[in-house]
């Protein structure tokens, strides 16, 4: 395999083996892995594509999975965002390697996400001596350019959400985020969520996805230390539903309008790609030209590890839309992306704040005397650090000594309540400030 850097995305390449129906047609593979062994692979013995890696039909699900996510996983638990996207024509494969279809039966084709999961939260158990982690999980997919919230209890039509851009970041406000606990419950909840996507037969694939999925987990780790720093990673995995030749997939009428609505946002991805790839980053990239795109915006250019699957037929009867895929793939191995450890200051700082205040009523309770290391905390913290013979030297009868304590924790608690104000009044003034741009935006 190749040598990968962490700021470029990486290219994974996946030729799943020929279909029944193209066995049926006769068709011959027109896509050869190299025969060194060299992430490379060759369309009709004479166009050759290289790769950070390569898996043809001989590769597993576990081969995929260990040689090219295992150590993605990894970097998110270190509060890394962490990209997975799956692309390709329709019928390439690519729900089946991302598992977006995952029906509950572990086996040798469980895809990258019910791994990732496991990954991550067994990963979690052996952490939890020093850090504490929140895990949350959202579902969406974008169907006819409309979100749907694919984990809300609302009727379909009314489970409709929007995209806002808040501080450089893009946001779903109303997302439904459950708390989960266990590699089970992702699994479960991604069950049920994927029963609700939209899916439909046509000539290429007797299930074709209709919509781009889009499964996020948002991983909030504690570090247990003085410090408590606070860390907010993301592991988007996305499985984008394939392009479309109609001649081919015999569409029509609903099926033909999804059609044309899926080619659009992949149409306005290539155009992202390209604009990446050509090392035009500085200047415009059409992310507004689709919600897919938008939401896509932190993978590619932005703040993300990212890993593309380009997903392919080796058929020869599809060497077109192999040929576009390979290209792409390519294209995007030259984005460069810029991705960073998510450190929430203000977090870290409402947590100590916490810690110190319920250390201070522990001791308050059990009426002993204040540790040097707490009366150090309260120090830290701009309250003046207070001596051993000042604190609770002996007893709770000493009214004066308590009340000093009670205002303590009060000063505390009102600043950590000052905090949390001016944290929650910043992120209103920043949402104000982007709907009067976006309004402004609009107008012109």
């Amino acid at each position: 395999m190749s040598s990968e850097d962490p700021s470029c995305v990486a290219v994974a390449l996946r030729v799943r083996p020929l279909v029944q129906s193209e066995l049926d047609r006769g068709c011959r593979i027109a896509v050869e892995r190299s025969a060194d062994g060299a992430p490379q692979v060759t369309v009709n013995r004479n166009e050759s594509y290289t790769y950070n890696y390569v898996f043809d039909i001989g590769d597993s699900q576990k081969d995929l999975f260990e040689t090219c996510v295992q150590a993605k996983v990894k970097k998110l638990l270190h509060g890394y965002n962490v990209t997975i996207l799956a692309y390709g024509q329709t019928g390439s494969g690519k729900t089946y390697t991302m598992g977006t279809a995952f029906n509950g039966v572990v086996d040798d084709h469980v895809g990258v996400i019910p791994r990732a999961v496991h990954d991550i939260f067994q990963a979690i158990a052996e952490m939890q001596s020093e850090y504490r982690f929140s895990v949350t999980c959202s579902f969406v997919e974008l169907y006819q350019e409309q979100f749907y919230d694919l984990f809300s209890s609302k009727t379909r039509d009314k489970a409709t959400v929007d995209i806002r851009e808040v501080k450089n970041r893009i946001i779903m406000p109303g997302l439904t985020e459950l708390e989960v606990t266990s590699a089970q419950e992702v699994t479960d909840h991604l069950i049920r969520g994927s029963a609700g996507r939209a899916v439909a037969a046509t000539a290429m694939n007797e299930s074709s996805s209709r919509s781009h999925a889009i499964f996020t987990l948002t991983l909030v780790a504690t570090k247990l230390d003085g410090k408590q720093s606070v860390t907010t990673s993301r592991f988007n995995l996305v499985d984008l539903a394939g392009s479309e030749r109609c001649s081919k997939t015999l569409a029509s009428g609903d099926r033909f309008k999804e059609g044309v609505n899926i080619n659009k946002g992949l149409l306005a991805l290539g155009n992202v790609i390209n604009a990446l790839g050509s090392g035009q980053a500085a200047g415009y990239v059409p992310y507004r030209q689709s919600k897919l795109t938008r939401l896509l915006q932190d993978s590619l250019g932005g703040n993300s590890i990212t890993l593309m699957i380009a997903c392919v037929s080796p058929a020869d009867y599809n060497v077109a839309e192999t040929l576009s895929t390979l290209r792409y793939a390519d294209r995007a191995l030259q984005i460069k992306n810029k991705p960073v450890v998510n450190l929430d200051p203000h977090a870290a700082e409402i947590n100590f704040l916490k810690d110190v205040i319920q250390k201070l009523r522990v001791e308050l309770l059990a009426g002993g005397k204040m540790s040097s290391s707490l009366t150090s905390a309260v120090g830290a913290v701009g309250l003046g650090a207070i001596s051993c013979e000042d604190s609770l030297a002996g007893s709770m009868a000493n009214a004066a000594e308590i009340q000093l304590l009670k205002d303590q924790v009060r000063s505390l608690q009102d600043r950590n309540r000052k905090l949390q104000q001016e944290l929650h009044q910043s992120l209103l003034d920043l949402t104000e400030k982007e709907m009067r741009a976006h309004i402004a935006e609009q107008a012109h």
